[in-house]
């Protein structure tokens, strides 16, 4: 139906006949000749007819926007002085001859250009949102990034493999997607929130190398970078070490920046340790384009009278520290205010803050309500220890380190957009020698990091219960301007240690067998040492797209409720379908 996308035409097709379909993005009446801007995902063409052919034209004067329409023409140049440089097609038009109205549009709930469409308004037209070259940019991206990670994998041995999506329920993460079973009444499916167990799986089958580019599903809470279905990149090699994995993966990010953004990002990536981002950053994914860091300030603290600072100082899982933030000193007490109230999100129970005025004056020169339950020498070295100088604000957190680390971290991040501090470009890291074990205060026990299939770096299963707290995994996490794009581990290849894991975990014999029995005894038969990544696909097109939301980079997202504003989705279904299941329904009250 078509010679050419509209995108395409150019200075050297003039005097060619050309074939166009498309959309009607804006058509303009000039005194007796009508000008079409024909949009297709190849972008915009400039079709004009006049009255030299009254049919064409009478039809052209009826088309309206978003009509979609197949025009036949002449290319020529456009007029002195009406070239447009800002489009492929700018220095050209198409002199219409022949013009047919493949289908009309009522008038759209949106135009294309407008800015201030709701979210809501978007997804239910979802189909008109995509027609905006903004939102074909982004897709078009992310078709050019799976290409080029297939390709790079794909040259380098590994093999695509797809992995069930019917699967059994986890005991660990987010709750699963229950599928219920017309076929085993009473049992349920769970969609997989990841392929993890199936990879390592076709690593024991002597798969070696293996990819996928799959479908999630986590039923959780929502946030801007979450969807309860995503896609993942997920990968899992044989016979590799964290260093050859981390590295291997390290080269695949460089070469897909260089390919698509023609970015060069540094080699190697620097890495961090997990205790060293708390440390300094008070979170596990920091953006190390905001220039501000936490300093610990905790034993400065202990025998101060100030009890909201010497409580927490001498808790063992306690923290202070101290957040300067150049030129804070001109912040008013209102913005003030807000700050503690953004940190109160986090558990903060309060924001302390020194304005330092000059330094030179001593106590004087400070201003601050806390200044008065501090002594002099307590106060000097915080002064040195935070390196603040004239016209700084110094932020105090006090609590549980969990509570300082997210209110300071988080408060770190605000500061850094707020003014402006967030320094241009693409910052990677790796975080390293994460905990293997945290303590759940509500359950009673411990649990998972990350996951219960990542290796600890012990000697043995006998010496993993010495000290949970202190057990070091063999996990990596790939950071991005504050953001983790891709998560990773060795792997347990070993049936005692797997054992030992799940026994401290209190997940005891018979629990492990009926929800691992298959993954326990796949491992006594000839594991190889074995670990993997998975790369969060839309987390990455969303950052490289410079996008507020991974909905921006989903063709048909889901709101942060969970639901589907085009198809209504989720629905009732009726009394037969669930007899069928042998489901009945406990009505909320």
């Amino acid at each position: 139906m078509r010679s050419h996308y509209c995108g395409s035409l150019d200075a050297s097709m003039i005097d060619q006949e050309v074939v166009l379909c498309g959309w009607v993005n804006r058509r303009r009446d000039h005194g007796g000749v009508i000008f079409i801007d024909l949009r297709d995902r190849g972008g915009v063409a400039q079709v004009v007819f006049d009255p030299d052919l009254p049919d064409v034209f009478g039809l052209a004067e009826r088309v309206r926007s978003e009509y979609v329409l197949q025009v036949r023409g002449r290319v020529r140049h456009r007029p002195e002085g009406t070239v447009n440089p800002s489009i492929p097609s700018g220095e050209v038009e198409v002199l219409g001859q022949a013009l047919t109205v493949l289908n009309a549009a009522e008038t759209p709930p949106f135009q294309l250009d407008e800015e201030d469409v709701g979210e809501e308004t978007r997804l239910r037209y979802r189909y008109i949102d995509l027609r905006r070259p903004e939102m074909q940019r982004r897709l078009m991206l992310r078709a050019q990034v799976t290409r080029t990670l297939r390709r790079f994998l794909d040259d380098r041995g590994f093999v695509d493999v797809e992995t069930p999506m019917l699967t059994k329920a986890t005991p660990e993460g987010a709750r699963d997607y229950l599928v219920p079973s017309r076929t085993h009444n009473g049992s349920f499916f769970a969609l997989p929130q990841s392929p993890q167990l199936f990879k390592q799986l076709l690593m024991m089958s002597g798969m070696d190398r293996y990819y996928q580019i799959v479908r999630c599903f986590r039923d959780e809470d929502l946030r801007a970078d979450r969807q309860p279905e995503f896609t993942q990149l997920d990968i899992e090699t044989s016979f590799l070490e964290e260093d050859d994995i981390m590295g291997l993966m390290e080269t695949m990010v460089r070469e897909l920046f260089a390919q698509v953004l023609e970015v060069a990002l540094p080699a190697p990536f620097p890495r961090m340790t997990y205790a060293e981002a708390m440390r300094r950053f008070g979170s596990d994914k920091p953006d190390l384009r905001i220039p501000l860091e936490l300093v610990d300030v905790t034993d400065l603290m202990r025998k101060v009278e100030f009890k909201v600072f010497s409580a927490p100082a001498n808790d063992p899982a306690g923290r202070v520290a101290v957040l300067r933030l150049p030129g804070g000193g001109s912040l008013s007490r209102k913005e003030i205010d807000d700050y503690t109230a953004f940190v109160a999100r986090f558990g903060a129970k309060g924001l302390a803050y020194i304005k330092v005025n000059e330094l030179a004056a001593g106590r004087e020169g400070l201003q601050s309500p806390i200044l008065k339950f501090l002594p002099d020498n307590v106060v000097d070295a915080l002064v040195e220890r935070s390196a603040a100088v004239d016209g700084d604000l110094l932020f105090f957190g006090a609590d549980k380190a969990s509570v300082v680390n997210d209110a300071l971290g988080n408060l770190r991040v605000r500061l850094g957009h707020d003014r402006g501090l967030v320094e241009h470009g693409w910052r990677p890291l790796w975080v390293v020698d994460f905990p293997m074990f945290e303590y759940d205060d509500k359950a009673g026990r411990w649990v998972s990091l990350h996951h219960p299939f990542t290796a600890p770096r012990v000697a043995s299963a006998e010496n993993l219960g010495d000290a949970p707290g202190e057990v070091l995994s063999r996990a990596y996490d790939m950071v991005l301007n504050g953001s983790e794009v891709g998560g990773g581990s060795v792997r347990i290849h070993e049936p005692e240690m797997q054992s030992a894991v799940f026994a401290l975990l209190g997940i005891g014999e018979d629990e492990a067998r009926e929800k691992f029995g298959f993954l326990l005894d796949a491992l006594r038969y000839g594991c190889p040492p074995h670990g993997g990544l998975a790369f969060g696909l839309d987390r990455l097109v969303m950052l490289m797209t410079g996008s507020a939301s991974i909905r921006d980079v989903i063709a048909f997202p889901k709101t942060q409720t969970a639901a589907c504003p085009l198809t209504d989705a989720p629905t009732p279904v009726d009394d037969r379908q669930l007899q069928e299941l042998g489901i009945r329904l406990r009505r909320q009250v």
